[in-house]
Formats: C-alpha cells, structure tokens, sequence
C-alpha cells in the first residue's frame, strides 16, 4: 500500500500543456475536432497518477466520478436534438424566419438578436436550448440579410449566456452559489452588476456593428428575401398559429417544470405540429426527431441551416461532453488542479488580485476540460476560504466563476459551449469566437470591480472575525 503523493506546479502543468498543444494541432492543422486531444490528456493525466502512487482503480473511479456529473447534461442534449428536428419538420423555426425577415430592420437586427434571445434565454434558463431554436432562426434570418453568420451567430450566443448565467432556472446559477454556501436569489442580486450592464454595452456594440455592416457598400445587403420567403412557403405552412407553440414552451419552463420532461413536451409539441399542420407523416416526423430534417427550399444558405437536428446530431457534443468531464474528475482526484491554483492563492494580497486570480483560475479549468461545470466548481471550492479570510462575501466568488465558468467558457474552441454551437450553426468556433462580445465584456467587469472596490461586497465584521478564528484554530 502506499500513499499517494501530490503532483508539483511543474509535473501538474503536463497534462494542460499536453491539451493545449493537441488542441491547437487539432484546431488549426488537424481538424479532428478535441475528441483525441481530451483523451490524449486523460491518458497523460493517468499516467502521472500512476507515478504518484495511484492505483488504476482509484483512477478509473476518478473518470466515472467525472462522466457522473456529465449524465444530466447528455440526456438534455438529447432532448435538444430532438427539438431542433421536431421544430423544423413542425414549420415553428421556419415561421419564426418568414416573419423575422418579413418584419425586422436590419440596422436593428444585430442589437435586436442579443437582446431577444437574452429575453428568451432568461425564461427558459437554457443557452442551449435558446441556441437551438430562437438562434437557429436568427441565423437564418442573418443570412436572407446577408449579415456575416459569425456577427449573428456571436450575438446569439451572448444573448443565450445572458439567460444562462442569470436565469435561475439555469443549472449553472444553481450549482454557482451552492459551491461557496450562498443562496441562489442573493447570487442572482450580485450578479445584476456585471451581467446587465455587459447586455447592454454588447447590444450597443452590436448596434454599431449593424450600422457598419448595412451602410457598407461592399456588403451589399439584400432587402429582397423574396427567394427564401417563398422556398419556405413552398415546403411549410406558414402559420402565425405555429407561433402558439413557442408561447407554450416559454410557459412550461415559467411554470418550472423540470428540464427533461419540459424539454420532452416541447420536442412532441413540434412532432403534433408536423403531423397536424405540416401534413408529415409519424415516420418521416420520428426521422426528423432521430436523424434531423432535410431542407429542400432551394437556398443553399438556409438549406444548410435548416437541415439540421435530430438526435445523431449530438452525439459528437455528447462525447466531448463525457471525456472532458472524465478529464476534469481524474484532474481534480490527482491534486493536479490544486497543485495549479495553489500558487495563485498564496500570492494574493489586495481584492483585486484575487477576483482576477479566481477569473484565471477558472479560464485555467475551462481550457483544461472544456466543461462549464468543472471550471465552475473546482475554483468555487479552491477560493471560497480564501474569500472569507480577506473579509470579502463568497457572492463575489460564486459571481466571478460565472462571469468566467458559464459565460468566458465560450472563447474555448474545444469548450462544450462553442463546439454545441458550431454544430448548430454548420460555423467552426474560431469563427464566431471574436464575435461573443458578451463573453469578453463580463469577465472584465468582474476585474475591473475587483480593483476598484465598485459593487465588492464584503462580511460582516463579526462573521469576518469569527472566520479567522476559525481559521487560527484550524492551523
């Protein structure tokens, strides 16, 4: 028997070092997407836990202790898959198109996306699932505009992150202050001060952006969509009832219903949609469910959009989402985390240092696995004593691993938010990255607070004292 030994900072920055160099072979000459990359780094991980005195099966347990957490994400991935076909053979996403393009003013449309699917993403507390529908109609509406798909779909998904990180239907603002022992409405309230002002500035950038699209000549932005109106017309009913069947989601999710089974009857409520108004046979509707639906309107673009969903279209996201998890749980079982942030924590001194030494940290966890609940929970944990030793709420912990977990994730390539992304949007990550102004904006709200001391909220002076006896009793 022997005990385990803890990995030093050098030995510990292996594995990353070894990700990110798979990653970036992957990304920019491979193009084999971060399956292998992740499992090169499990492999490299194992390996240092096996010289460390791990036994194989303390590092098996530690990959199944990862992918455990990963198991309520893949079944709404799922779910979501089914949605995306169920909605596109019902006609729901393409009348959200025919009425986009027929109605919305193009020097508006970018600040009108973020804004929108902020609203929506609010309600349904599900980037993902905001993804997959109101964004996939944004796309498709971008493109009869000929707006660039990688402005559209960068504000897509800062809208849907907006929901995401506020919503408290969201499972990342749930998991958030649970880690650092705060209440969900209180993390929400302290949240309010980067999460709201980071919308607006994006939307006002993205108003600009608009203006500089649709005024430049060499864009040359078509304001006759006639094509793609009447290809859409020619292969769904378009219907303003259809739109009944959004209204009914947004509800399901207000009247917090839980994920899978809401998830569930907004997927059936597309397939009743295809049989019952798109006159869809049972079988062509459970193909579009299984295998997503195939477009036949005759517009390359939209076609390409709108051929899309199905169950087999996330299976690839579902297997990045198990080994980046496995990933995280052999990390996190070795000590190699611990070992990384350490340091980090030895040398902060002032506020300001450790709200941007926690905003690292978590951007550390989130190009190491890719995964929104990892760089969320390891930091959460590492900090949180940390946070209480200098008098300062855990609320401002629990909102800078948001700002960084759930929303900076998005400028990781091989994240799982920005691959589930780019499947839907038929876009790779490193084209639309630059263009999720909101995932820039909230991480450097949370520093700026951090050094200038605005909207830090600190402890009470008795628990703050009581704290650090404890803290003294303990060493």
């Amino acid at each position: 028997m022997y005990t385990p030994k803890k990995p030093n900072f050098i030995i510990a920055t292996i594995p990353l070092l070894s990700l990110i160099f798979m990653a970036f072979m992957s990304t920019v000459y491979w193009g084999i997407g971060m399956l292998v990359p992740i499992i090169v780094g499990i492999a490299v991980a194992a390996i240092i836990g096996k010289v460390l005195s791990y036994t194989w099966h303390d590092l098996e347990q530690s990959l199944a202790d990862g992918v455990s957490k990963a198991l309520p994400a893949v079944f709404i991935l799922i779910l979501i898959g089914m949605i995306i076909g169920t909605w596109i053979s019902g006609g729901i996403i393409p009348t959200l198109i025919y009425y986009g393009l027929s109605i919305i003013n193009p020097n508006l449309f970018l600040p009108l996306v973020c804004l929108i699917t902020a609203f929506v993403s609010l309600i349904l507390g599900s980037s993902f699932t905001s993804i997959a529908t109101i964004g996939l109609a944004f796309m498709a509406i971008g493109e009869g505009m000929n707006m660039p798909l990688p402005i559209v779909a960068g504000a897509v998904i800062s809208g849907a992150f907006f929901g995401d990180k506020l919503s408290p239907l969201s499972d990342t603002t749930n998991v958030a202050p649970a880690m650092v022992g705060e209440s969900l409405f209180d993390h929400i309230r302290h949240m309010l001060w980067d999460t709201v002002p980071a919308l607006l500035i994006s939307a006002v950038l993205y108003w600009v952006i608009g203006l500089n699209i649709v005024g430049g000549a060499s864009q040359g932005i078509d304001h006759d969509p006639s094509a793609i109106l009447s290809g859409l017309q020619e292969q769904f009913t378009i219907h303003p009832l259809l739109l009944i069947v959004v209204v009914l989601a947004l509800v399901l999710i207000a009247m917090r219903v839980p994920a899978v089974p809401a998830l569930l009857l907004i997927a059936l409520m597309g397939a009743i949609a295809a049989v019952t108004v798109q006159g869809r046979t049972m079988g062509e509707t459970l193909q579009a469910a299984t295998a997503g639906y195939v477009s036949g309107s005759g517009h390359e673009a939209i076609d390409s959009l709108l051929s899309n969903g199905g169950i087999t279209s996330m299976l690839e996201t579902v297997g990045l989402v198990i080994v980046a998890t496995a990933l995280g749980g052999i990390l996190d079982r070795t000590g190699i985390f611990s070992a990384l942030i350490d340091p980090l924590i030895r040398r902060i001194k002032r506020t300001g240092s450790l709200v941007a030494s926690t905003i690292l940290a978590t951007f550390l966890v989130g190009f190491s696995s890719g995964a929104q609940f990892l760089a969320i929970i390891l930091p959460a944990r590492g900090f949180v004593g940390s946070y209480r030793r200098m008098g300062l709420s855990p609320l401002n912990l629990s909102r800078a691993v948001e700002a960084a977990g759930t929303v900076g994730i998005n400028l990781v390539p091989w994240g799982v938010p920005a691959v589930f992304a780019a499947g839907v949007f038929g876009l790779a990550p490193t084209e639309f990255i630059p263009w999720i102004l909101f995932a820039f904006i909230v991480p450097l709200l949370n520093i700026i607070y951090g050094y200038t001391g605005f909207s830090i909220k600190r402890l009470d002076p008795t628990e703050h004292a009581q704290e650090n006896a404890e803290s003294k009793l303990a060493e």
